[in-house]
């Protein structure tokens, strides 16, 4: 018998990153990214190791770094070992961070992988000619980015507009994070519990199955009344919204974007109630209104557990998980959404990058979803490994990793 090996949760993704491992084994022989560099803004956890291996493999030379609050130092620590240049540090400070977005750009990277618009924001205000194009993660990144088009003018494929990444991830993952993040957090049932969801979109109708599932009576707010709709037809109780925070022992925002739950709700909150957000930016709850209220007595800090206890002066008391920063990357031991989720979703980066890098795409194509062959040929390969127990024709003879 082999001696046994001590292995990190990094080690652990990639060996069960089946798809991203498959696409690595293909970019070694075709090296899409042979010359380029591509600049990454996005999450540094264990995932993103898998799809920046990847990229690596398609010849690609990295310049990264994270986004706020989700940075995990071991991250940052394995991929340095690896030879890869990283500008980042754990943290909430929007200065700090923009420094480390700055020295990405200073580098000119060819592609840039973007989380939130940050990268393309900056490089529209300071363009430089050999930047191609690239990818933006998330819709709210688009939102930002939409206005831009004019002056970005170049090729930008938004990896959340594809349905894949909408039903794997949003819908399913981001609601089953999110439910394990609420446990992490507090070590409490919801069973029983009133759960208000605010948003519907595909992130929201994930959240709030898997909070009924959890035997939760779970409450709906959207400002569209179709949606609303949809969510009245589904089974869940959609109150007018101050009905809804009134009646919840858990609220949760994930509308991607600002001031859903603010200051002036202060006197609604429940007593004891618990507020998290699973958006990508920190802002759907206004955590810092809420500290700097007159009508808040105190405020009682759980450090290590990243949880905040605001007391009211009118007696009542309700607690904000990771100062209201993404909930299922934040707080301790962060994991985030489910391995294969991401698999599939940085698989779509990554053929997005390789259609930007192998040219053709013009500035009608900045800012669009997903080309539906790149959904067709990432579904196939997934379907091609969930259907054969040995991982599939695309892994045969593949590493169990993707490093290169």
């Amino acid at each position: 018998m082999d001696q046994p090996s001590s292995l990190s949760r990094i080690d652990w993704v990639a060996g069960s990153c089946r798809l991203l491992a498959a696409t690595a084994k293909e970019f070694r022989e075709t090296k899409p990214f042979a010359g380029l560099t591509i600049g990454t803004g996005i999450h540094l956890e264990p995932k993103t190791v898998a799809l920046l291996m990847t990229l690596r493999a398609g010849g690609a030379g990295l310049v990264c770094t994270g986004n706020l609050n989700s940075t995990q130092p071991e991250t940052v620590d394995y991929l340095r070992a690896q030879g890869v240049t990283v500008f980042a540090t754990q943290t909430r400070d929007a200065g700090e961070h923009g420094v480390s977005l700055d020295a990405i750009l200073a580098e000119k990277p060819d592609l840039l992988l973007d989380n939130g618009g940050d990268l393309f924001v900056r490089a529209a205000e300071n363009p430089y000619a050999n930047l191609l194009g690239g990818t933006e993660e998330t819709t709210s990144g688009r939102t930002r980015l939409m206005p831009m088009r004019d002056k970005l003018a170049m090729p930008i494929l938004v990896i959340n507009d594809s349905p894949i990444k909408q039903f794997a991830e949003n819908r399913h993952a981001v609601g089953q994070s999110l439910f394990e993040s609420y446990l992490r957090f507090t070590n409490r049932s919801t069973n029983g519990k009133r759960v208000t969801v605010f948003g519907y979109g595909a992130c929201g109708k994930g959240t709030a199955a898997c909070f009924r599932n959890a035997f939760s009576s779970v409450s709906v707010v959207d400002i569209d009344p179709v949606t609303t709709l949809e969510a009245h037809l589904d089974g869940f109780s959609t109150p007018l919204r101050e009905e809804a925070i009134r009646s919840a022992d858990i609220l949760i925002t994930v509308t991607g974007y600002p001031d859903i739950i603010t200051a002036a709700d202060l006197r609604l909150i429940k007593d004891g109630a618990i507020l998290l957000n699973g958006g990508h930016f920190p802002l759907e709850i206004d955590v810092e209104a809420f500290r700097n209220s007159p009508d808040v007595a105190g405020i009682d800090r759980y450090a290590a557990e990243h949880i905040e206890t605001i007391r009211m002066r009118d007696g009542r008391a309700f607690h904000i998980l990771g100062s209201g920063h993404m909930a299922n990357l934040a707080g301790p031991r962060p994991l985030g959404n489910s391995v294969e989720s991401m698999d599939l979703g940085f698989t779509l980066q990554a053929r997005c990058l390789e259609r930007v890098a192998k040219g053709g795409l013009g500035k009608d194509a900045c800012v669009i979803p997903v080309p539906k062959d790149i959904d067709a040929m990432v579904a196939s390969a997934y379907l091609d490994l969930a259907r054969w127990p040995s991982g599939g024709h695309a892994l045969a003879n593949a590493s169990g990793n993707n490093r290169s």
